[in-house]
């Protein structure tokens, strides 16, 4: 057991409150959780917020006491740790910021876009993946991987290529494409962008179904790298993305999702490569491919 409590010093409600971790797993956490009875709505990303009059009954139950320093130093080294940065209203003002500079004049597509990639059925296909690939994508353009004239369309690509998300795979690129061309048509004859960076833009993310870019194509193989990054996350934030997968999937039975899964994992393991620049290559390939069958390696019961 490695559930973690720190004293009850954080005011709100008319009463103390007490944040309560796990240093190995978030599967472990809410499992303490479920034990224990506490609410689902405590739950704030990677740690439960219980008021004081819980703290005995939880110490008794198996949470060990630290101090605040301590709980927060454990939970960054087990990697679960969700910064500031990634938390919703700071996602949303750093996403607003970067569409302004993306397309100035536009701020109410950038408005739209924004509120679907807020959805409430969205788990791991939600603002902090945009932030994460838009990121992904300046990395790898610096690098020089892509060129400068690259970088727009790649980025109004990221924004558009999970803008529809319905769980169903291909039909929601093929959608989401669709709603760029829709949306950047009407853009370009503005004046705002060229005919050329609509038609790669949409391009762009009907190739996100595959994840398998023309060697020549630069552009495409930025951008499938900048989505594939995640695959590479530290073991911890990798489980707590594929638990966010599992979410987003929750109609769908245990032993469907497992052999689905294993699936989507064991083509992942045969793209030669997995990552297509040799910036991503270095950056995430070890990593990826690791996670990768180690999840596999997990699966492979449920799912023979």
């Amino acid at each position: 057991m490695s559930i973690l409590i720190d004293p009850p010093l954080w005011p709100a409600h008319g009463t103390l409150f007490s944040h309560v971790v796990s240093d190995s797993s978030l599967e472990e956490l809410h499992a303490f959780a479920a034990e224990t009875e506490l609410p689902a709505k405590a739950f704030d990303l990677d740690h439960y917020d219980v008021p004081a009059r819980l703290y005995d009954e939880l110490v008794t139950a198996g949470a060990r006491p630290v101090s605040g320093a301590e709980l927060t130093r454990r939970l960054i080294a087990s990697g679960l740790r969700v910064p500031s940065h990634q938390r919703p209203q700071r996602l949303a003002r750093v996403l607003t910021d970067r569409w302004k500079r993306l397309l100035p004049q536009h701020e109410a597509l950038g408005r739209e876009l924004l509120k679907r990639w807020s959805e409430p059925h969205r788990n791991y296909h939600d603002q902090q993946h945009l932030l994460d690939v838009l990121r992904g994508i300046d990395r790898l353009v610096a690098a020089g991987e892509a060129s400068a004239e690259d970088r727009r369309p790649l980025l109004l690509a990221a924004w558009f290529h999970d803008a529809v998300y319905a769980g169903a795979t291909g039909q929601d690129e093929a959608d989401s494409a669709a709603l760029a061309r829709t949306h950047l048509s009407a853009l370009s004859e503005e004046g705002a962008l060229s005919a050329a960076e609509v038609n790669e833009v949409e391009r762009l993310v009907l190739l996100t179904a595959s994840h398998a870019p023309e060697p020549h194509d630069a552009a495409g193989r930025v951008l499938c790298d900048a989505d594939l990054a995640v695959l590479a996350r530290p073991w911890p934030a990798y489980q707590r993305y594929v638990a966010d997968v599992r979410r987003d999937y929750a109609h769908v039975s245990d032993g469907d999702f497992a052999r689905g899964r294993a699936a989507v994992l064991e083509s992942l393991l045969a793209l030669t490569p997995l990552f297509g620049t040799p910036t991503g290559q270095k950056l995430w390939d070890t990593a990826a491919r690791e996670n990768l069958w180690r999840e596999l390696s997990q699966l492979r019961p449920a799912a023979p």
